[in-house]
């Protein structure tokens, strides 16, 4: 065995551990989708995800692959599928099969975002089936099949910004647009026009984080993989793994600081989605272009994102939950276009002249015409016939429930399936008991509304006088104090209700006055919002277990 061979070995291990970084991208998606989205749809979006992949599979395995991998192309514009992969299994390339798979998945994913929260779920299905048929496997046959006509003119994109995520990005916006927008995305007058954008914020941005942060390092999977033979060599395989570093970073730093002048406060929600911009953008450059064209990639990137989604949202009115659009389809343009300017062999500013630019174009305008013509057809055809979106009912209620018959995708913080599912034991006989007072001492219900922080101190003041018993609930309201405006996703987010802590109290033996006073002492700053008490009679109390009512039932076991 040659010094080569093994070198070559080595190479196609690190070709299949790159397919397996980025099959785990699918979590990533996943995760980002479902943080930004409501809970009531969270196991919808998992399981949208997790066929994404699934019916991917089938459907590559089928015809997509045959297409795309084919060894003869009529024109360089289609493959001629022969099928290897069932008659000549032995001889098959599996390697390169199983690369473009996790690719073709990657492409269908980023659509589940942006439709989020009111698509049927067989209309998701065949959705991923097609563009995993015919729509991927041809647009990337004419840039990575050698045959392909794109790739025979010189054409660049190295890990996919324009062959999967400008057409991810295109087909999610297509389909956000003809679905329309959420129940209460926007206000609109009696003539149908728009007058008010309403922020819908995510469930869990610690979700989404955790989708990015994944996502970044499959990414150097998605982008370093791509350097799979010797001749590429290790420097060009660290060379992409810091160009595919530095563009993120610095995007994810420009948008935190226009975000923090635009708004007030840097956008968490925002910066995540400048990190994956950052991502896509260096995607098709990543092996082209130096660290000084990456930064410049990058600082694009964090800006174009910030737009992108603000424009969409609030000028073209196409709900895009979770910046799919802005983030794939623009941003993968931008880095198509940014190739031509920055690749160091070629590129516009490295000397190279307008012949590079003017291919990228070309391949820019041809696949996302192609993308936008069938991908257009597709979901028309499925609107007009079993229909892209589910009934109001069904999305005021949440997916997990009307498709997926789960009462939450959070089952144990779903207080009342806990309770319904947990083992009681049944007494089968109680006896009725005649509601009267006990005694001559009157019952007073306290309820007090005040500060989240002061809560603890409250609860203090209490255990001092006697009173232990307390019921608390986290509530919003507001009365002169005002919230304050803030912003999710560049859309402003009316803030007259505040976050506050309801305490409700109902004493017999301390007497009422002693509760106010020392609740006033716990709670009291002197500025607005420091709360207000309320005091109501309470007819009587019951206790359940014992059966005792009034002051009798508010008393503690005794010794």
């Amino acid at each position: 065995m040659t010094l080569e061979s093994i070198s070559n070995d080595v190479w196609g291990v690190w070709f299949l551990i790159g397919a397996a970084l980025v099959f785990f991208m699918q979590c990533g998606f996943a995760m980002v989708e479902t943080g930004f989205t409501r809970a009531k749809n969270a196991g919808n979006i998992i399981m949208k995800n997790l066929m994404d992949f699934c019916i991917g599979t089938v459907m590559f395995m089928l015809l997509g692959g045959a297409l795309m991998l084919a060894e003869d192309y009529v024109m360089g514009v289609i493959g001629v599928p022969n099928l290897k992969i069932f008659t000549d299994f032995s001889n098959f390339d599996a390697k390169s099969f199983v690369f473009n798979l996790v690719f073709c998945a990657t492409a269908a994913t980023i659509v589940s975002g942006a439709m989020a929260e009111r698509t049927k779920f067989i209309t998701y299905c065949i959705y991923s089936g097609l563009i995993s048929a015919v729509v991927y496997p041809i647009e990337a046959g004419w840039v990575w099949n050698s045959q392909g006509w794109l790739n025979k003119i010189g054409f660049i994109d190295f890990a996919g910004s324009t062959v999967i995520h400008m057409v991810g990005g295109i087909t999610a916006f297509i389909g956000a647009a003809l679905l329309g927008p959420r129940i209460g995305k926007y206000n609109r007058d009696k003539n149908g026009k728009v007058i008010k954008v309403n922020a819908i914020p995510g469930h869990s941005l610690t979700l989404g984080a955790l989708g990015c942060f994944i996502l970044w390092f499959g990414w150097y999977g998605f982008n370093g993989a791509a350097c799979v033979s010797l001749a590429d060599g290790v420097g060009s395989l660290a060379s992409v793994f810091l160009t595919t570093t530095i563009s993120p970073a610095i995007a994810s730093c420009v948008t935190m600081i226009f975000t923090w002048i635009k708004d007030g406060k840097p956008d968490v929600s925002m910066t995540l989605n400048a990190s994956l911009a950052g991502l896509v953008a260096i995607t098709a450059p990543c092996a082209s272009v130096d660290a000084l064209g990456a930064s410049v990639i990058g600082i694009v990137a964090g800006i174009l994102v910030v737009l992108a989604v603000e424009f969409i949202d609030k000028k073209l009115h196409v709900d895009d939950p979770v910046g799919a659009v802005a983030v794939h389809a623009v941003n993968g343009m931008w880095g198509t276009i940014a190739t031509g300017l920055f690749a160091t062999d070629g590129g516009l500013f490295y000397g190279g002249g307008f012949h590079q630019i003017g291919v990228q174009l070309l391949g820019l305008i041809s696949i996302a015409g192609y993308t936008i013509v069938v991908m257009t057809i597709a979901f028309v055809i499925l609107k007009k016939t079993i229909g892209l979106r589910v009934s109001r009912e069904e999305e005021i209620g949440g997916l997990d429930s009307y498709e997926h018959g789960l009462d939450s995708a959070y089952a144990g913080f779903n207080m009342m399936e806990s309770a319904v599912s947990s083992p009681v034991t049944v007494t089968t006989q109680v006896q009725p008991l005649e509601i009267y007072s006990a005694s001559e001492h009157k019952l007073s219900k306290v309820q007090i509304i005040c500060r989240e922080e002061k809560f603890n101190a409250l609860k203090d003041e209490m255990n001092k006088i006697g009173v232990t018993g307390m019921t608390v609930t986290k509530v919003m309201g507001c009365g002169v104090q005002k919230g304050k405006d803030k912003y999710y996703r560049g859309v402003k987010v009316d803030m007259d209700l505040k976050p506050k802590v309801q305490v409700d109290i109902v004493v017999a033996a301390v007497p009422v006055n002693d509760v106010v006073n020392a609740a006033r002492k716990a709670l009291y700053t002197g500025e607005i919002g420091d709360g207000k008490i309320f005091v109501y009679d309470c007819e009587n109390a019951v206790k359940v277990r014992t059966g005792e009512v009034g002051f009798d039932a508010m008393q503690g076991e005794q010794e």
